[in-house]
């Protein structure tokens, strides 16, 4: 616990108590988390209701293993990362979508696919629409910033069925984006 030492005073205290099973401070934590958790949730889920499930799961094991946090870097950082793991729990025990699939990794789409006119719940439903295997892969690459080695283990896929994932990800967005566009144009 004396690494503990080195978060801010309010963590500290909140941590403490939650080790100590204190109802209070856990709703302070959840309160204070698990909007940001809830978004984190739904962009590995094609629903509220098992964004909702994943969370509630999430702070389940985060409640459980509280004491487990040595205060190494951000509380929210932690609990985000367990969130993460849970989310991708959620998804490997609804149904296995990955498609071992070894090709050559296809080069990036530019950011200008993605003009300003595209908004952020646009973009967010289109990706909503991918394949669980195609969407996982790309928040875990192009929103949690893990590289494809890390994204491999984590789903125990190879380097190569994770890029080859993402490349597919992409593609379908742009082609997404290109309609979009053309339906944008033509209104």
């Amino acid at each position: 616990m004396s690494i503990l030492r080195s978060l801010p005073s309010g963590e500290k205290r909140l941590v403490k108590q939650c080790i100590a099973g204190n109802g209070d401070a856990q709703r302070e934590v959840y309160d204070r988390y698990s909007g940001e958790m809830l978004a984190v949730c739904r962009r590995y889920t094609h629903s509220l209701e098992d964004a909702e499930e994943v969370l509630s799961n999430g702070f389940i094991k985060i409640f459980q293993k509280i004491d487990q946090y040595r205060g190494e870097g951000a509380l929210g950082a932690w609990i985000r990362r367990i969130m993460v793991r849970e989310a991708l729990n959620f998804i490997r025990y609804q149904k296995n979508l990955f498609v071992e699939v070894e090709e050559e990794y296809q080069a990036e789409f530019g950011h200008a696919a993605t003009s300003e006119h595209y908004d952020a719940e646009h973009l967010m439903r289109m990706i909503d629409e991918l394949p669980t295997g195609y969407r996982t892969v790309f928040n875990l690459y192009a929103v949690e910033g893990y590289n494809h080695k890390e994204i491999g283990e984590m789903l125990d896929i190879s380097e190569n069925t994770s890029k080859s994932q993402l490349s597919k990800a992409r593609k379908q967005l742009q082609e997404k984006l290109s309609k979009y566009e053309l339906l944008y144009k033509n209104n």
